[in-house]
């Protein structure tokens, strides 16, 4: 019930071990504890038996969760992230992308050689959060749309995402991949710290899709941008994503 679900959230809540995470899996009404392939066997050891106490199941995730540094189109910075949304405040425009990519970028620019300025960090927040803001500073163009690979899809406003919803995300690395929604509100623990309040997907990413959007398949409704995940498009894996509408409210900005 919900007391209980409650009690093994405040459990789970307590986990910061790298390459962890933990959420409510709808599948089954039971709270999950996520490990993958860099938690050694005797911590592993440790959070089956805090996954047993808090009435939670432990699945184990191959590969690594990691921050997917290296979706829309390339920005670079102090790596190669992807763009999420185009937004504005009145006349003003930005940018929104990962937090963990405008941690360690202050300038962004179009190409690798750092040529064509983009625009300025306005904003930063991770771990805890995991979205940025930068402020367009160029005249290069700034469509309310989505880089398809190629083409482009209409940005169709923003929105909440809900489980077993079609969507699909676009990044720098991978182009378009698509798939499910399948929980919200899930916590990751990278290496970097924890971040919480993610939606998860069953779609695959690679490092420089990070920051790239997720939207509702067909409507071009942005949903979230990429935080993070394990795996890789070859062999499949799981996505994690930052709520677009929490980081509206955060810089009182609108998607166009």
């Amino acid at each position: 019930d919900l007391r209980e679900r409650g009690r093994a959230a405040a459990a789970l809540a307590q986990v910061r071990t790298a390459g962890t995470a933990w959420g409510l899996d709808p599948a089954t009404g039971r709270m999950t504890l996520t490990v993958d392939d860099t938690v050694s066997a005797r911590d592993v050891a440790a959070l089956r038996a805090t996954a047993a106490r808090a009435g939670a199941v432990l699945r184990h995730e191959p590969g690594e969760l990691r921050t997917l540094i290296a979706g829309g189109q390339a920005i670079y910075s102090g790596g190669r992230c992807s763009l999420g949304a185009n937004v504005r405040s009145g006349t003003t425009y930005y940018f929104v992308t990962a937090g963990h990519c405008t941690s360690v970028g202050a300038t962004w620019y179009a190409n690798s050689a750092q040529t064509t300025v983009l625009g300025s960090r306005a904003g930063s927040s991770f771990p805890g959060n995991d979205y940025g803001l930068v402020r367009y500073t160029s005249l290069v163009a700034h469509p309310s749309a989505v880089y398809t690979y190629p083409g482009l899809l209409t940005i169709n406003g923003a929105g909440n995402a809900y489980i077993g919803q079609a969507v699909c995300r676009s990044g720098s690395t991978t182009g378009v991949r698509c798939g499910t929604v399948t929980g919200l509100n899930a916590t990751v623990n990278y290496a970097e710290g924890s971040v919480s309040g993610l939606i998860r997907t069953n779609i695959c990413a690679e490092p420089g899709d990070s920051g790239g959007p997720l939207y509702a398949a067909g409507t071009g409704t942005v949903l979230g941008i990429l935080s993070g995940g394990s795996g890789n498009c070859t062999s499949g894996g799981t996505t994690y994503y930052q709520p677009i509408m929490e980081i509206l409210a955060a810089y009182g900005v609108t998607v166009p």
